[in-house]
């Protein structure tokens, strides 16, 4: 479903909305254009209110996007200090070197987010 229909708006709102996004992220503006679009348009045929809604939701994919990394880096710090805690009682040497990796740090993290 393309973003540019009503449904695909209403999508994206609701995803906004769910994820506290559309409040702290968009001005009352750039909200008002959305909720208007979806209340007076089908389908949208406007090459510059397309640029515009296209921009705003740039705005809402990014800050959806980076809240993600946050929550997995977060959970991915707390599970490499356990592991590494773990394997340093078992010995191994070059665990405290894991809580540096944040390739490692966000493997955890979405691991452990996504269970």
């Amino acid at each position: 479903m393309s973003p540019m229909t009503i449904n695909g708006l209403m999508k994206i709102k609701a995803r906004a909305l769910r994820h506290r996004v559309w409040f702290r992220t968009l001005s009352r503006a750039e909200r008002a254009i959305i909720d208007l679009t979806i209340k007076c348009v089908e389908k949208i045929r406007s090459c510059i209110l397309t640029r515009v809604i296209s921009k705003i939701f740039d705005k809402i994919l990014k800050t959806l996007k980076n809240g993600f990394l946050e929550i997995a880096d977060k959970v991915g710090r707390e599970t490499v200090e356990r592991l590494c805690g773990i394997a340093g009682r078992w010995g191994n040497r070059t665990a405290s070197g894991w809580k540096n990796d944040l390739d490692f740090i966000r493997f955890l993290g979405v691991n452990a987010t996504n269970t």
